[in-house]
């Protein structure tokens, strides 16, 4: 394999020089598996530059939805751009971290790559013009172990509700701790709030370009745990722990530039809700392919016990005022902050996969000038079949269904590529299998006193 990075020789240099001005003694070198966890190799730094020219061998035989034992040998590739220090080890135990591309002893890709995936549906956008850039809103929970550092039942850290003031010290601590870690990442954090249910939190990020984005949101995921750990508390991104409260999402706000001159392709000042056709085009991409590609954007058994309640979007549809519709319209201030807000997914998502999946159906819509419905400004959830007209479609009610959906649709599938597509299936009608076999309290509740 040629120099494992694609960054010159002067970027590499001057990232040596800054390992040693800031005497840092180990690198993490990260990477996600099909999931979505992380997964981490950690060199000692006197390691570094030759990581940087050769990359670093390991076994990919055991990472979920990798490769076979016969094809185990994957080649770690840093990026060079993604180099930051953890704010939270320093002295003896000061680290770095860069994010890596995974390729195949003979130098290709891996096709198991999640970061990949993103890759090439980024490639596909430029070579049509455009540049897709994302913005989250992570919603956790964070949860205060028992004394046996026990998370079952989860116990919310407060008693709060939506946009309250924090009163606990250690959530307000761990706002700004949060915050300022973020910041050594080069990671801008827009807003953070407190949602609607004890416990629950919000972070917004400052829209940036997607893979930017996706590596961000694999930070945050990483970083909140670990600065919650410390504060003897758990953070969860799970996207219903508690029953009869509202869920976790994970909505996405989406807009394409023209690669040309960086104007947004979404603005159009003379249309009614500001959209330009690319924008409506993309949108209705979305729509039509909402089916298929739930599964990755909401992909475990407990997704589905979110959607459909506290607004939670269950109806395939758009509006600008209608949060209960799939796609919403965020009101701008000007062009260049036109956007479009899928609300489905969920912070569970692998975000590498998530947002490829979600650029391809949006380009399909414009690839093939699809047209968007009419909108629907109405709360969805308080209108009758009649009212609301056609009959609407929905997303799927299980994971068992949204992987059948994902299996029907061929755009899907094919921007996941055969081989994490097939692996990703695989698990996750094995995850449904175990669910279902399982025996529950509330069915011991529910049935074990009365037959």
């Amino acid at each position: 394999m040629s120099d494992a990075s694609q960054h010159s020789a002067q970027t590499q240099a001057e990232l040596l020089a800054q390992v040693c001005e800031r005497q840092i003694r180990f690198v993490d070198l990260q990477f996600t598996d099909v999931a979505g966890s992380v997964k981490n190799v950690t060199i000692p730094v006197q390691e570094l530059a030759a990581t940087l020219h050769h990359g670093i061998w390991f076994d990919g035989s055991s990472i979920e939805g990798f490769a076979r034992i016969a094809e185990s040998d994957m080649h770690l590739v840093p990026d060079v751009s993604t180099f930051a220090v953890l704010p939270w080890l320093s002295g003896n135990e000061a680290t770095a971290r860069l994010i890596c591309n995974v390729y195949t002893p003979d130098g290709q890709p891996f096709l198991g790559d999640p970061r990949a995936v993103l890759g090439n549906m980024v490639k596909r956008a430029e070579q049509m013009g455009f540049t897709y850039n994302a913005g989250p809103e992570l919603e956790f929970f964070l949860l205060r172990p028992d004394a046996q550092n026990g998370l079952i039942p989860p116990r919310p850290l407060d008693r709060a509700s939506y946009f309250d003031q924090p009163t606990d010290m250690v959530a307000t601590s761990l706002w700004r701790q949060m915050t300022e870690a973020l910041g050594s990442f080069g990671i801008e954090a827009e807003a953070m709030h407190h949602e609607i249910a004890p416990g629950q939190h919000e972070m917004d990020f400052r829209f940036a370009h997607a893979m930017k984005t996706a590596d961000n949101i694999v930070t945050f995921r990483v970083a909140l745990k670990i600065l919650a750990q410390q504060q003897g508390l758990y953070a969860t991104f799970m996207p219903k722990p508690i029953r009869g409260i509202a869920g976790s999402g994970m909505h996405v706000h989406q807009s394409l530039c023209y690669a040309a001159n960086g104007s947004n392709a979404f603005s159009d000042p003379g249309d009614g809700h500001g959209l330009s056709t690319i924008a409506k085009r993309f949108m209705a991409g979305q729509l039509l392919h909402a089916r298929g590609m739930c599964a990755v954007l909401a992909p475990l058994v407990n997704s589905y016990k979110r959607l459909g309640g506290y607004e939670a979007p269950v109806f395939v549809s758009w509006g600008r005022i209608n949060r209960s519709a799939l796609i919403r319209i965020p009101r701008s201030h000007a062009a260049a902050s036109t956007r479009i807000e899928l609300r489905c997914p969920d912070p569970s998502c692998n975000p590498y996969l998530a947002l490829a999946v979600m650029l391809a159906a949006g380009l399909d819509g414009i690839r093939r000038e699809l047209p968007v419905p009419e909108s629907s400004e109405e709360n969805l959830y308080l209108m009758g079949e009649a009212q609301r007209g056609a009959p609407m479609n929905v997303l799927p009610g299980s994971l068992l269904e949204a992987v059948a959906e994902l299996e029907a649709d061929p755009v899907i599938r094919e921007a996941l590529g055969a081989h994490i597509c097939d692996r990703f299936i695989a698990a996750k009608r094995s995850e449904w299998e175990d669910y279902r076999l399982e025996v529950t309290p509330w069915e011991l509740d529910k049935y074990l006193a009365s037959f």
